[in-house]
């Protein structure tokens, strides 16, 4: 066995670690969300006359929909055995579902918003989210453009790529930062303190985070295997 087999097999354990424990709080992160939505706070109906169960839209898309699918998207290019031209596919086509959950996680906020009458894009939460996404918009359409159709150079192809991937990781972490701020700034309007819900939050916003922290490690350490 040559030195580079073996320095494949050194990282190849902990990156399959890391993948599990990202698909571990991953979920255990859409459980908690499910059940604070749908039990503490009045249950998911976008075309409901409640107000509140329309926003509830778009806690549980922009995690599901936008943060968990990036990620996937992420590991499916990095850490999946397959050739490379369909984890490309497998890359392009689960980030261009969540761009279409985002989209209608977005709509979900602004509707309630309207009949709340409250103001769009007022908060930290909400300018970071905005840029997050718009952000996005541009890296799916610069990687689609660069990657695939029509696709760039050779050499245009290997300058980008440090780019798309440190772009692809930066844009994950503001999504999350995004989540975790809506997720204290709801709390601090419910006025949550020592109570089980503030508890489920404070939880769902840890496993959000570790998810996050977990899908990075599981793609750096792919690159070594």
């Amino acid at each position: 066995m040559d030195s580079i087999e073996v320095h494949r097999l050194r990282y190849r354990k902990p990156a399959s670690h890391m993948t599990i424990l990202a698909q571990f709080f991953g979920i255990l992160a859409i459980i908690l969300l499910l059940v604070w939505l749908l039990h503490y706070r009045e249950g998911i109906d976008i075309e409901s006359d409640n107000p509140f169960r329309i926003f509830n839209v778009h806690p549980f898309l922009m995690f599901f929909g936008f943060i968990f699918l990036s990620g996937q998207a992420m590991m499916a290019y990095k850490t999946v055995r397959a050739e490379r031209q369909v984890r490309k596919y497998v890359h392009m086509l689960l980030h261009l579902v969540s761009l279409c959950l985002g989209i209608v996680g977005l709509h979900a906020v602004f509707k309630f918003h309207e009949k709340q009458q409250i103001p769009h894009l007022y908060s930290f939460h909400s300018w970071i989210g905005i840029g997050t996404f718009s952000l996005f918009c541009l890296q799916w359409l610069f990687g689609l453009t660069m990657f695939l159709f029509p696709r760039a150079s050779l050499e245009t192809r290997a300058r980008a790529v440090p780019w798309h991937v440190a772009g692809g990781r930066v844009l994950l972490f503001m999504a999350i930062c995004t989540a975790v701020t809506g997720l204290m700034e709801k709390a601090t309007f419910l006025e949550l303190k020592l109570h089980n819900e503030a508890r489920l939050i404070n939880f769902l916003g840890l496993a959000i985070l570790l998810f996050g922290i977990t899908v990075d490690l599981s793609i750096s350490l792919s690159r070594f295997i």
